[in-house]
């Protein structure tokens, strides 16, 4: 799947076919941005191998500047990294070119630096206005990520990314600290965190254990609170690289790695999209108004259809909308509210059904047979299982399951269930 605004892009020269490293795709959106993809700006970003590397590495250390010395090393034009230590103090780590890495930056700014604009995921929001009041948590310049050239393309991640100016400062209130080989280290305001699934990202995978990744890419336990200016404990055991399914937490969106071979496994939209003919082909009927249903295509994804299917939420049964068992004191909201199931009397919301229309989330080819609780997203059981139990973070200090096609916080026993349809009666 290519990009066309995405320039920058290398091919090999036997196949002319870009080296594609893999893709990172923001949790909350259903396939594209509420008021559309634009430039850099766009729920689904794929990192290609460049023409040329950009990637850096670190190489002088001055130790001991002053502010104004600081400030003379890091106007030199190359990447620096500079941590503030006190009014008098501060240690310049100058970086130097790597033909090795190709380097990818992500974060809220819109200046050039930034490869892929990310802002803060309301919760169920349809349309860009309903998140511009918000005031993000995201940095500026939030992370890089550094994609080795040349096989396996390990990709790796650091927190914090280098400005227009080619710096990072890392100021007198940041968390930093001296490593017991000398060098500098830090943790960016509100951190980034980063969760690896045990044994990747398929079927049977289960949650792995959520880390903070530090401005030189180590690995440690989380703060105690977001921004707290005491640091973890140092995890040697782990690294930063990352692998097919790896969550990225930016405090405000999160996002999904994925790896181009895991991607080749994945369903395409064409599968979904085939998915969604044969359920509509066996006919689903409204047990009361006994109409049939039908999932609308995948292009119309926020405004219900009269052929519509809802779920009663309790117990799964997939009806048409109609007002059977909608008492008076709840006739005032269509959705959501407590509404008894002409089937089996459970009561329970019931609400309209959408296809879960971004195939990178999806962990098999399954059909779609479950769906996300309370938000009625329709996808595979494997799917519903795998989001269900992973717990991701929201606001500074708690963390939750959530919906991955509208970010939506999941309720009931497991936050899915499964749905009955009927048949046709003919």
């Amino acid at each position: 799947m290519y990009s066309p605004e995405q320039e920058n892009i290398s091919t090999t020269s036997s196949t002319k076919v870009p080296v594609k490293y893999g893709e990172l795709i923001v949790l909350g959106y259903n396939g594209s941005l509420p008021n559309g993809d634009r430039g850099r700006r766009k729920s689904r970003f794929a990192l290609y191998r460049r023409p040329k590397a950009n990637g850096v590495k670190p190489s002088t250390v001055h130790i001991a500047c002053s502010p104004q010395a600081a400030k003379a090393i890091s106007n030199k034009d190359q990447h620096s990294i500079s941590y503030t230590l006190s009014r008098a103090q501060t240690v310049v780590v100058e970086y130097t070119h790597d033909s090795n890495t190709d380097m990818f930056q992500i974060g809220r700014s819109t200046e050039s630096p930034i490869d892929f604009v990310v802002t803060d995921t309301v919760a169920g929001s349809q349309s860009n206005s309903d998140t511009q009041s918000v005031q993000s948590t995201i940095s500026r310049f939030a992370c890089r990520i550094m994609c080795q050239r040349t096989p396996p393309y390990t990709a790796r991640i650091y927190a914090a990314g280098f400005d227009s100016s080619k710096n990072i400062f890392l100021g007198e209130k940041a968390a930093k600290w001296k490593t017991s080989d000398g060098q500098m280290d830090g943790l960016t305001t509100n951190g980034v965190l980063v969760m690896h699934p045990r044994s990747g990202f398929m079927q049977d995978s289960k949650p792995g254990v959520w880390r903070e990744i530090s401005v030189c890419g180590n690995v440690f336990t989380l703060r105690e609170t977001r921004s707290a200016q005491q640091r973890g404990k140092m995890v040697e055991t782990e690294t930063q690289e990352l692998v097919d399914g790896s969550l990225i937490d930016l405090c405000g969106a999160t996002l999904l790695w994925r790896t181009a071979e895991g991607l080749s496994r994945t369903p395409t939209l064409k599968h979904l999209e085939a998915l969604r003919q044969e359920i509509n082909a066996a006919r689903p009927q409204c047990p009361v108004g006994f109409n049939t249903l039908a999932f609308p295509s995948m292009r119309r994804k926020d405004t219900p259809d009269e052929k519509q299917p809802w779920v009663y939420l309790q117990c799964g049964h997939v009806h048409g909308y109609h007002n059977w068992g909608n008492h008076r004191e709840e006739r005032e909201g269509r959705e959501g509210r407590l509404r008894e199931c002409p089937m089996c009397r459970a009561k329970g919301p019931y609400v309209p059904l959408w296809l879960g229309c971004e195939a990178g989330f999806y962990v098999d080819a399954a059909p779609p047979t479950h769906t996300f609780s309370p938000c009625g997203h329709v996808c595979s059981e494997k799917t519903a299982t795998f989001w269900s139990q992973i717990p991701l973070p929201h606001g500074t200090h708690t963390f939750h399951a959530a919906c991955p096609f509208c970010a939506q916080q999941l309720s009931g026993e497991q936050g899915y269930i499964r749905l009955i349809f009927q048949g046709p009666l003919d």
